[in-house]
């Protein structure tokens, strides 16, 4: 089930018998795989949160995530505000 309302789809996945760790660990992935095969985008209305910013590179290039981090830098130096919540790792980027 999820929404389209706002022209972005918000997905959750669902099973009858509840939570299942393998299940999640096969769609997840294959998800932002076939977003980026599509030339979509991983985005939410608050970020991308701390549970995805490993996501970002799927749909934004790594010189795009590189102007961000200088931005958050120049915006943020002392990184107070919403710390940890929007950009990957720099490794991942």
């Amino acid at each position: 089930y999820g929404h389209l309302g706002d022209g972005n789809l918000h997905l959750n996945v669902c099973s009858p018998a509840g939570y299942d760790a393998r299940v999640f660990g096969l769609i997840e992935p294959w998800l932002f795989e076939r977003v980026a095969a599509m030339r979509g985008s991983v985005s939410a209305e608050h970020g991308l949160g701390q549970a995805k910013p490993q996501y970002m590179p799927f749909s934004k290039p790594t010189y795009a995530i590189h102007v961000m981090r200088q931005l958050k830098q120049l915006l943020d130096p002392n990184a107070i505000l919403n710390p940890y919540k929007m950009l990957p790792p720099k490794a991942n980027a």
